[in-house]
C-alpha cells in the first residue's frame, strides 16, 4: 500500500513542512493506478498558523479537506497551478488527496481539455458530480490511513472512467520528460518520438493542462531546488547540467517562481 515517502521535489522548504505534519503517501488500488500516482495524506495540530508552499507537479489535484476550526469537510478539485502554491494550516486539519499521473485525469473528465483546469481550484462536484459534502465527511472522518484509502479507492472507482490510448501516450511522454534531463528542447524532444511539435502541444493541452515546455522548465526547477540549500551548489554547472542558457536564466527562473533567489532559499532553508 506504502507509496514512495522519501521524495519531497516540489516542496518548498520540506524540511519546515515535515516537522509540522504528518505526512504519507500510499498507493492506490491496482485498477487505479494507470490514471493515480498515489494518495497523500496531512494531519496537522499546530499552536499557530503556518503557510506550506509548494511549486506543484503537472499534476491535476483532487483533495479531501478538514479544517476543524472553519467548518465541515469539503471536496476540491486544482489543476495544474502555474506559480507557487500556498496552504494555510490553523489548528486541526486534515488533507486526504489524490494526486493523478500527469497526463491521466481526462479520462475522468472527458467533456473538457486538462488545460480548461489549468490555474483553477474550484468545488470537485463541479467537475466529479460524485464529490459531495458527505462524500468529503465520510473519506476524511475514516478512522485511519487504511480506512482513508479504502474510501479514496471506492470513490474513485464509483466515478466513470474509460481507459484513453491518448492518456497513456501522455503520461509516459511527461514521465520522460521527468526522468530524461537530457529533454532540454520541445523541438528535438518531438522528433525523437516521431511527432510535430504542433501535435505534441495539442496532446498536451488536452491531456496535461500545459505545454511542453512549461513541463520541462517545472521539472529542471524541481531539481534546482532539490539541490538549493547545499552551500557548495555550483549554480553555473547545475544551470548547463539542467539545459538552461546560463546561470542567469536558472536564476531568473527560480526567482520567478519562488520570489526569492537561490542563494537566499539556501540561507534560510539552512538558517544561516
Amino acid at each position: 500500500m506504502d507509496a514512495r515517502q522519501d521524495d519531497t521535489r516540489g516542496i518548498v522548504d520540506p524540511s519546515g513542512l515535515l516537522s509540522r505534519v504528518r505526512f504519507r503517501r500510499h498507493l492506490p488500488a491496482e485498477p487505479l493506478r494507470p490514471y493515480v500516482e498515489w494518495y497523500w495524506l496531512i494531519d496537522w495540530d499546530l499552536p499557530e498558523p503556518y503557510v506550506a508552499h509548494t511549486v506543484p507537479h503537472p499534476s491535476v489535484n483532487l483533495t479531501f479537506q478538514w479544517d476543524e476550526d472553519a467548518g465541515p469537510p469539503y471536496a476540491e478539485l486544482t489543476g495544474v497551478a502555474l506559480g507557487l502554491y500556498a496552504r494555510r494550516l490553523t489548528g486541526r486539519g486534515r488533507v486526504c488527496g489524490v494526486k493523478f499521473r500527469p497526463g491521466a485525469f481526462r479520462p475522468f473528465a472527458p467533456e473538457a481539455p486538462v488545460s480548461h483546469w489549468t490555474g483553477r481550484a474550484l468545488p470537485a462536484g463541479e467537475v466529479l458530480g460524485q464529490a459531495t459534502p458527505e462524500e468529503a465527511r465520510r473519506i476524511v472522518t475514516a478512522e485511519g490511513d487504511e480506512a482513508r484509502v479504502r474510501a479514496l479507492d471506492a470513490f474513485l472507482l464509483s466515478v466513470p472512467h474509460t481507459a484513453d490510448p491518448q492518456e497513456d501516450l501522455a503520461a509516459d511522454l511527461v514521465a520522460r520528460i521527468r526522468t530524461d534531463r537530457s529533454v532540454n528542447r520541445v523541438a528535438d524532444f518531438a522528433r525523437s518520438q516521431g511527432l510535430s511539435v504542433r501535435s505534441l502541444q495539442r496532446l498536451f493541452s488536452a491531456y496535461v493542462g500545459v505545454s511542453p515546455k512549461w513541463t520541462i522548465l517545472r521539472y529542471r526547477l524541481h531539481d534546482a531546488l532539490d539541490r538549493a540549500d547545499s552551500a557548495d551548489t555550483d549554480w553555473s554547472g547545475l544551470a548547463a547540467t539542467l539545459g538552461y542558457a546560463d546561470q542567469s536564466h536558472l536564476v531568473r527562473a527560480f526567482t520567478g517562481t519562488l520570489g526569492v533567489s537561490p542563494t537566499a532559499y539556501a540561507r534560510a532553508v539552512r538558517g544561516d
